[in-house]
C-alpha cells in the first residue's frame, strides 16, 4: 500500500446554517427567556451564599 494517503481522514466540512430572521415576537420571547434565566441564577447564587436552610433536618427526641 504506497498512498500518500496517512493517518486519519479529515471529516468533511458542515454547511453553515442559515441565519434565522426573528419577528417582534421571537425576540420578545427571547429576551423574556434571557432575563428568567438571568433571574434564576441570581437566585440560585444568593442561594448558595446562605447555605442550606431548614435547620437540621429530622429532629430526634430525647425519649426512647
Amino acid at each position: 500500500m504506497s498512498s500518500k494517503q496517512g493517518g486519519k481522514a479529515k471529516p468533511l466540512k458542515q454547511p453553515k446554517a442559515d441565519k434565522k430572521e426573528y419577528d417582534e415576537n421571537d425576540l420578545a420571547n427571547l429576551e423574556k427567556k434571557r432575563q428568567e434565566e438571568k433571574a434564576l441564577k441570581d437566585l440560585r447564587a444568593k442561594a448558595q451564599q446562605k447555605g442550606s436552610f431548614g435547620g437540621a433536618g429530622l429532629k430526634k427526641s430525647g425519649k426512647k
